[in-house]
C-alpha cells in the first residue's frame, strides 16, 4: 500500500521520463544517502569502511563502466583490469609529475587518458564481436600489464615495481590519500564521488547516445539502418566505459590501497569486475552497485561462516570454495534470471505497486 504511485500526475514529457519518477523512489534514495553520509561513518568501524565499504564503490565504478560497454552496447570486453591498471598509472604518473594539481583533477584526467587506450583497443570492435572481440579485449588486458610491469618509468623507477599514492587533500586539512586520510574521509568522499558518476551514467544512457549504444546491442544491423553510425556508438561506448574504470583504478591505487603493483589488475580483475554485472544485472546501473555488493561481502561471508558453526577450514580450501560459488551462481543467474539481482529487485517492486490484487 506504501508503493503506490495514485494521485501522482505527470503533467510533463520530463517528469515522465525522470529517473525516479516515483515519489517513493526519491524518497527512499534520498533516505539512503542520508544514512550514508550522516549515519554510517559514524557508527561503522574501521574495519567495515576500509574493507567492505570503500572496495564497493570502487568496484561500483568499475561496474559501471563494464556495463556501458558490454550491458548497454553488447560489446564483450575482458580487458577491465588493464584499464584499472591504465587509471592507477596514470593518475600516478600525473600526481607526481605536477603536485599542484587537484586531486579529483587527477582522477578525471586518469579517466580521460583511460579513455583514450579504450578507443585505441576498441577498434577492433568495429570488425569483429562476441567471442572474437572477448579475445581482441583479452590481449589488451596482458598487452597493458606487460607495459606497466616491464616499463620501469610508469612506476617512477621504483625497484619494487609499485606506485605508493603520495597525500593529496581534498581542501584544507581533509586528506584522502596517503598516510594522513582517514577511513571517514576516504569513505565520505567516494559516497559523493561515485554518486556523481552514477547520475552521469544514467543520464548517458537514457540520452541518445545511450538508446544507440542499446540500439546497437540489440541489432546493430537495424540499427545502421535506421541512421545509427555503428563506428561512433562503438567506440564511444568504449570511451566512456574505460573512462569510468580509469577513474575505478585510480581510486583502488589512491583511495583503497594507497600501494598497488601493476599484477592487482591481472585478468582475475577482469573476471571479477564481469562477474559482478553478470549477478547484479546486465544493462543496468542498479544492477552495478548490486553486483559489487554481493561479490565483495561473499568473500567474507565465506570465510567468516565456518568459524561461526565451529568448522576448521584452511585458507585455501575457502578460495576454492569461493570460485566454485562464483561459477554456479553466474550458472544460475544466466539460467534462472539472466537479468540478475536488478530484475529481482524490479519484480519486487513491482508486486509492491499492485499488492495486494493479483497480475
Amino acid at each position: 500500500m506504501l508503493y503506490r504511485e495514485a494521485g501522482q500526475f505527470k503533467s510533463s514529457y520530463a517528469s515522465d521520463q525522470a529517473i525516479f519518477p516515483i515519489r517513493q523512489d526519491k524518497i527512499g534514495i534520498a533516505l539512503i544517502l542520508v544514512v550514508a553520509l550522516l549515519v554510517v561513518p559514524f557508527v561503522a568501524s574501521n574495519y567495515v569502511l576500509n574493507s567492505i565499504l570503500v572496495p564497493f564503490l570502487v568496484f561500483s565504478t568499475a561496474a559501471i563502466g563494464l556495463n556501458i560497454v558490454t550491458g548497454y552496447c553488447g560489446q564483450v570486453s575482458l580487458g577491465t583490469g588493464g584499464f584499472m591498471a591504465c587509471g592507477a598509472f596514470f593518475a600516478f604518473k600525473l600526481t607526481t609529475a605536477f603536485p599542484d594539481i587537484h586531486i579529483i583533477l587527477i582522477f578525471l584526467l586518469a579517466g580521460f587518458g583511460t579513455a583514450l587506450v579504450g578507443i585505441v583497443f576498441g577498434l577492433p570492435s568495429l570488425r569483429i564481436k562476441g567471442f572474437y572481440l572477448a579475445i581482441a579485449t583479452l590481449a589488451a588486458q596482458f598487452f597493458l600489464i606487460w607495459m606497466f610491469t616491464q616499463n620501469p618509468w610508469w612506476t617512477n623507477y621504483n625497484p619494487a615495481g609499485v606506485i605508493t599514492a603520495p597525500p593529496r587533500a581534498l581542501f584544507g586539512d581533509f586528506y584522502i590519500t596517503g598516510v594522513r586520510a582517514t577511513p571517514v574521509g576516504k569513505y565520505l568522499f567516494l559516497v559523493c564521488f561515485v554518486t556523481i558518476l552514477a547520475l552521469v551514467a544514467k543520464n548517458l544512457v537514457r540520452s541518445a547516445l545511450g538508446r544507440a549504444w542499446m540500439a546497437i546491442r540489440d541489432m546493430d544491423i537495424a540499427a545502421e539502418i535506421m541512421g545509427i553510425r555503428p563506428m561512433m556508438a562503438k567506440l564511444s561506448a568504449f570511451a566512456v566505459s574505460s573512462f569510468f574504470i580509469g577513474i575505478s583504478g585510480a581510486l583502488w591505487a589512491f583511495i583503497y590501497t594507497a600501494s598497488v603493483e601493476a599484477l592487482a589488475f591481472e585478468v582475475t580483475r577482469s573476471f571479477q569486475v564481469l562477474f559482478m554485472i553478470i549477478i547484479g544485472g546486465l544493462g543496468s546501473i542498479l544492477g552495478s552497485f548490486l553486483g559489487a555488493a554481493f561479490i565483495v561481502l561473499l568473500p567474507i561471508l565465506l570465510n567468516s561462516a565456518p568459524a561461526m558453526v565451529g568448522i576448521r577450514m584452511s585458507t585455501e580450501l575457502l578460495t576454492h570454495l569461493e570460485f566454485m560459488i562464483f561459477g554456479a551462481l553466474i550458472v544460475f543467474f544466466l539460467i534462472v534470471e539472466p537479468q540478475g539481482l536488478a530484475r529481482l529487485w524490479q519484480i519486487g517492486k513491482e508486486k509492491l505497486r499492485r499488492w495486494p490484487f493479483p497480475y
